[in-house]
């Protein structure tokens, strides 16, 4: 049993995780930091820091990286400031920063579309590009992406997230062909509709919104960061060895009604 566990356990294992500095991402980092992980927190937050103090107080280090994912042109720094933290070795990332605009189609502006591409989309290859070069070179990684329900449908005024999500399923579907026979899984997370600090106050500004939403959730309740954290540790430990190319909902049983 307890060799069994250990294939679970990221003791030793150096990750890094796109916007951690709060929200799904702050929970997703605490948990791999939980399984024994030394975590990078890379966010444009200033908060960052804060975070990654009060989660290293425990166990494994936690370090800090500011950078804005969306200029291209100085994502390979802010990654060779995260892999430098990181003593040049990188297990697992976590592509986890992204950013909403709601807007109708026709009226939507172009700037908007832009950098929500950038953030959610554009970042997440181009970072899964740099560490999947060190991977390589190891034979071992893991990337995990944060992909959403708009991956699958396209929703309501939300035509660049739908765009973007999407783009993050094919991505992790294309490295994985790419990179699974070199030790390298590539698989993405799914969150449904979760309780964050962007829909908290939906249940006192539309509370019939809400409540409509919740009714389609079979779970009978929004999700919160705890309930990806299982999931996480799981694609990022040896245990999932032999799981790559799957984009996996975490939604209360939503896509399946």
């Amino acid at each position: 049993m307890d060799q069994f566990i250990t294939k679970f356990s990221l003791e030793g294992k150096k990750a890094v995780v796109t916007g951690g500095a709060k929200g799904l991402c702050q929970g997703i980092a605490q948990a791999l930091h939980d399984a024994g992980a030394e975590v990078v927190l890379l966010d444009v937050l200033d908060l960052v820091t804060e975070t990654a103090e009060e989660m290293g107080s425990q166990g494994a280090p936690v370090h800090a990286v500011k950078g804005d994912l969306s200029d291209e042109e100085s994502l390979a720094a802010v990654y060779g400031e995260c892999l430098e933290k990181l003593d040049g070795h990188i297990d697992i990332l976590l592509n986890g920063a992204g950013i909403q605009y709601r807007c109708p189609a026709v009226d939507f502006p172009h700037d908007r579309w832009q950098k929500i591409l950038d953030i959610n989309l554009s970042a997440v290859f181009y970072l899964s590009q740099l560490a999947g070069r060190t991977m390589l070179e190891q034979h071992y990684g893991r990337i995990i992406n944060i992909a959403s329900m708009t991956s699958f449908f396209g929703s309501v005024l939300v035509p660049a997230y739908a765009a973007s999500k999407a783009g993050v399923a094919q991505i992790t579907k294309a490295l994985s062909n790419e990179w699974a026979g070199n030790g390298i899984t590539v698989n993405a997370i799914a969150p449904g509709y979760m309780a964050t600090e962007l829909t908290r106050n939906m249940k006192e500004v539309n509370p019939e919104q809400y409540k409509e939403i919740t009714g389609r959730i079979p779970a009978g309740r929004w999700g919160e960061p705890e309930d990806l954290q299982g999931l996480v540790v799981f694609l990022a430990s040896d245990a999932a060895a032999y799981v790559s190319g799957a984009v996996i909902p975490v939604d209360g049983g939503f896509m399946a009604k």
